[in-house]
Order: structure tokens, then sequence, then C-alpha cells
């Protein structure tokens, strides 16, 4: 073991190469903290997290301000002590997104140095589970885009032997049938279709929907309701036999644990740049496990790929370019599956070259 000597702070704006809408928001910026600890040993761990559109500025003041200095001089390798410190830190901010979404950038980073320092890819450190996962795409399902758009991806990502696809809803909802009936027809039964409303619906209206789209065979009804409506979630749950999916914007092992103890959802969509990092992360996944729930994480293709290998009930990884201009190499993809890599550490080839020239302005900070 070795201590961490140095703490290393920039962030970039990753503006999406593609126009991005759903049914509450458009994504035209992606704020992402990037983490660099370096320990006494002279090794290096790499960890990050994001933002959508706002909120950048303050993780990083949390960052530079408050977590960063208080964990120089700890051993790198107490990861989970580590953890639950700086979360106590912040208790008076916890539960809470700029929190979780900084303490996620340091535990990314201390997993990844751990690996790097024994040697080991993340996905066997983390329980080495699997070898590959099925890929399910959501790049040609924004809501803006009109039928035959949806149709052509869907086609595509199928031939490029993809397991399924991601239609953002909430159209009236004639109009969104119409798309998924589309898309379905172009497919075949055999292809997944995935929906997601991003928390646009009142109770009845999600239960009316779900009855709608039931008969289209859908893989899921992704956030239909507010993140914080956990009974609202159970009541439909209860009407439906379209699986209800949720996760993205849970930032507490605690909350996962009260969607699955009251049977609110069928499908646990974990994201580690929002619970915190993957010591969370990988305890939501096994919780999950434990009520015989699928895991398939939100976003964060390019990490979330390792970390579905290593647990036993991951079901998919979703594709989205999230890291092209940061990294000298993206995500392996064979016959439609994601590959985790075999390199040490998370698995991800960080351009620090670009990554200095897209920093934002006074960003860049080193903490000693």
């Amino acid at each position: 073991m070795a201590k961490i000597v140095r703490a290393e702070l920039v962030m970039v704006d990753l503006r999406p190469k593609v126009t991005r809408v759903d049914a509450i928001q458009s994504f035209v910026s992606q704020e992402t903290p990037i983490v660099r600890l370096t320990d006494a040993d002279g090794v290096t761990g790499t960890g990050y997290s994001y933002t959508i559109g706002t909120g950048g500025p303050s993780v990083m003041a949390l960052l530079e301000k408050t977590l960063l200095p208080a964990i120089i001089g700890r051993e790198a390798y107490d990861i989970e002590r580590i953890w639950r410190d700086l979360s106590f830190l912040t208790h008076a901010t916890t539960v809470g997104a700029i929190t979780a979404i900084a303490l996620a950038a340091i535990d990314t980073a201390l997993w990844d140095l751990k690996a790097v320092k024994l040697g080991l890819p993340l996905h066997r450190l983390a329980g080495g589970a699997k070898d590959e996962i099925p890929l399910y795409t959501t790049e040609g399902g924004w809501l803006h885009l009109e039928t035959e758009a949806l149709v052509a991806d869907a086609i595509e990502a199928k031939a490029n032997g993809f397991s399924g696809c991601k239609l953002k809803v909430g159209r009236p909802l004639s109009e969104d049938v119409a798309r998924i009936s589309a898309v379905r027809e172009a497919v075949g039964p055999a292809f997944e279709i995935f929906t997601d409303a991003n928390q646009a619906f009142a109770l009845d209206e999600a239960v009316r929907r779900a009855a709608a789209y039931e008969r289209l065979d859908i893989g899921w009804l992704e956030e239909p309701l507010p993140a914080d409506d956990i009974e609202g979630h159970s009541v439909l749950s209860r009407h439906t036999s379209v699986p209800v999916a949720v996760g993205e914007s849970l930032y507490s092992a605690l909350h996962f644990r009260e969607y699955l103890e009251r049977r609110a959802c069928s499908v646990i969509q974990v994201d580690v740049g929002r619970i915190g990092g993957i010591t969370p992360w990988l305890k939501v996944a096994h919780m999950a496990e434990c009520f015989n729930v699928a895991v398939a994480p939100h976003f964060l293709m390019e990490l979330h790929v390792s970390l579905c290998a290593a647990v036993p009930n991951a079901r998919w990884v979703e594709y989205i370019p999230q890291l092209d201009a940061i990294t000298l190499g993206g995500m392996t993809i064979r016959d439609g599956r994601a590959i985790p890599s075999s390199a040490p550490g998370l698995g991800i080839a960080w351009d620090f070259e670009a990554i200095g020239r897209m920093a934002v302005e006074g960003s860049q900070k080193t903490i000693n």
C-alpha cells in the first residue's frame, strides 16, 4: 500500500455529437470532472463523473475545497473507509446529486489506482462474472426524431448485431404508439424495444401509457414517474406487465433498497457517476441480485462495461458514446456485444493532451 500524495483536478465540457432531446430536456453540454490521484509509489489512478448541462462548477468546488484535501495522506487502498469518511464529511449535503457526483470522481480514481497497481482489469478485480455484455442503443431514439429516422437507426443497430434499441416517449400517446409500432414492424419480435419517459408522467398517465405500450411487447418503461415517487412506481408496477426501470436519478443505495423492498421496479439502472462511484454501485448491483432483479446501468458505457462484466445480474450496456474526444480508443464491440478491456485499471485509455486542450478555463488544480 502507499499513501496518496497528490490530487489533480480538471473539467472538460463534452458537447454531444448528435442532438439529444427527451420528454423534459435537451442535452447541449456534458460537464465532466476528472480526478487524478498519485500515491507515494508514483502510481496514478484516474476517475471521472459528469453532469448534464449544469452543476459542474459546484462539483469542482466541492472536490477542490473539501474532498480532495481530505484524502491527501490517506492509504489509497482504503477505498471503503475513504468513501464512508468523505460521505460523513459532507453529511450536510448528502444525499444529493452534487455530492454523489463529486464522490464518484474520487472513488473511480481510487479503484483505477488499485487495479493498476495490482495489474488487474476492473471487471476482474470487482468480480469477474462475464466476458461480454449485450448492447442496446439509445443514440437514434431521441424524441425530436421523426419515425423514419427511428426505424432506420433500429434496422442499422440490428444489422450490427445489437440486441435492442431505446425510444424516448412523451409525445401524444397516439404518436408514441405509432412510432413504437413502426419500429417493431421493422425489426421483428426478437429485437428488444425499450422506452424512456424521463420522469415526464403523472401516475394516471403512466398507467394509461403502460397499457397502450404493453401490446407492443416493449422491454421496459423507464423513469415513467418522478424518481422520488416510490409509491407511484409501486402502484404502476402492480398495474402492468411491462417491466418498470428506474435508477439514473437515484443518488443513494438506500433509495434503491426502498424500490426493491416495495417491488416498485423490475430493472435497476444504477449509474456509477450518480450513485457516488464504484463502491456503492457494486453494493446496489449485488443487492438487486438478492431480489432477482437485473441491472442495466444508465449511460457511461466506457466504465459500465467493466462493472457489468463484474456482476452476474447485469443484462445490458447502454450504447451512448461519451468519451471519444478525450480517449485514445473507444469501447470494444464485437458482434453487437460490449467487451471489457483487459488492460489494468478502469479500461479507459485517456488522452491527456486532448483533456488539457479542452479543459474549462480555470478548472485545472493540483492539491498536495
